[in-house]
């Protein structure tokens, strides 16, 4: 019975998510089972107003009740279209939300100590110093995080600075040998040049060395590869693999392309208009997808075997805007498979096999 208990509990807090009720608060002795780093419980995020209703759906949350988990050394590929609350969920995970952003619910680490750190809770200075430690990002368009007036080695040398105690002499080394660690050919010289000097691969490659530099524990990575050319797009992807099997990352790799995080992720949660609508193990999404949106998206991909003749098959309709999204399923107005319950009420997050959940009732009525 005990053994049940245990598999039970490691099984609610590995998914992240919520079957039907809400997930039972972190243990230390969960934690050191499931080696889970990250978990996003229940998040809310808003603009412009508060999340004081008990029922964010209803307020035009552009991320609502959203909940999932990164454990130790994997990566978790978060998929969906533009406005589905991808970028947002990650800057509240950073601190970086503006001013105007009411948030609600927990985001949890595990920042190699015995006591989780709830992140909603720090205050700017203590987020500060673990911004681009323990957890480091890497922005969608390098020319816009790089300062432009600025030497890009000079840019990663202050990133060793501000969180280490070392000379700048020492500072300038860790970063040569940063953009050595990401295949910058010459770190030497190319340390010296401005973000302008550098082709659009070579600053992404400096966005990464920026990011890794003081070994975070958690990467996350918005839309890496998304201004780049198929050739380049490849090695970034490939420059990513290798650094997290090198340094044993942790990464939450963000994309609305599911065939550039068939190649990066473990597992893949899939968004729309601020829901988690999917999520599963790679190979099941890709298998045997459980939601109508993650089917769409899957059919969309341009395969080899793909009929050339024919127009790319597309999802009708469009996103519906936060601020006016319908009562029920937001995919509703849009899904093949709607019956008049899913205009009602938004579906609950059930698990439809081993580790995979959809919300879906259509697709996948209980048993």
């Amino acid at each position: 019975m005990v053994v049940k208990q245990i598999v039970a509990q490691l099984s609610v807090c590995s998914s992240g998510v919520e079957r039907g009720e809400r997930l039972r608060p972190f243990s230390a002795d969960t934690i050191t089972f499931v080696s889970l780093l990250l978990e996003v419980r229940n998040l809310s995020v808003q603009f412009g107003q508060t999340l004081a209703s008990p029922s964010p759906s209803k307020t035009g949350a552009t991320v609502r009740d959203l909940s999932f988990s990164i454990d130790s050394g994997k990566v978790l590929g978060l998929v969906g279209e533009s406005g589905s609350g991808k970028s947002v969920t990650s800057l509240a995970i950073m601190g970086l939300l503006p001013p105007a952003a009411s948030i609600s619910g927990h985001i949890i680490f595990q920042n190699g100590a015995a006591q989780a750190t709830e992140l909603t809770a720090l205050d700017s200075e203590q987020f500060r110093q673990l911004r681009g430690s323990s957890i480091a990002m890497i922005f969608q368009e390098p020319m816009t995080a790089l300062n432009p007036v600025m030497r890009v080695g000079d840019q990663i040398a202050e990133a060793v600075l501000a969180h280490n105690r070392v000379s700048k002499s020492g500072a300038w080394k860790r970063a040569v040998e940063g953009m050595r660690e990401v295949a910058i050919p010459d770190p030497e010289r190319r340390a010296r040049s401005y973000p302008h000097q550098l082709s659009g691969g070579m600053r992404q490659r400096v966005m990464i060395a920026m990011a890794i530099v003081n070994r975070p524990q958690l990467l996350i990575a918005d839309e890496p590869t998304t201004a780049l050319d198929v050739t380049i797009q490849q090695q970034i992807l490939d420059l990513l693999n290798e650094l997290r099997r090198k340094f044993s990352l942790s990464m939450l790799f963000i994309s609305h392309d599911l065939a550039v995080v068939s190649q990066v992720a473990d597992r893949v949660a899939v968004m729309y208009a601020g829901n988690l609508v999917e999520l599963a193990p790679k190979s099941a999404i890709f298998s045997a997808p459980a939601h109508p949106y993650t089917r769409g998206l899957l059919r969309a991909i341009p395969t080899l075997a793909t009929d050339r003749t024919q127009a790319l098959a597309t999802i009708d309709g469009t996103v519906p805007s936060v601020a006016n999204l319908p009562p029920g399923c937001p995919f509703e107005p849009r899904c093949q498979h709607r019956i008049p319950a899913c205009a009602a009420e938004l579906p609950p997050l059930i698990e439809v096999a081993p580790d995979h959940f959809a919300r879906c009732p259509v697709v996948n009525p209980r048993s």
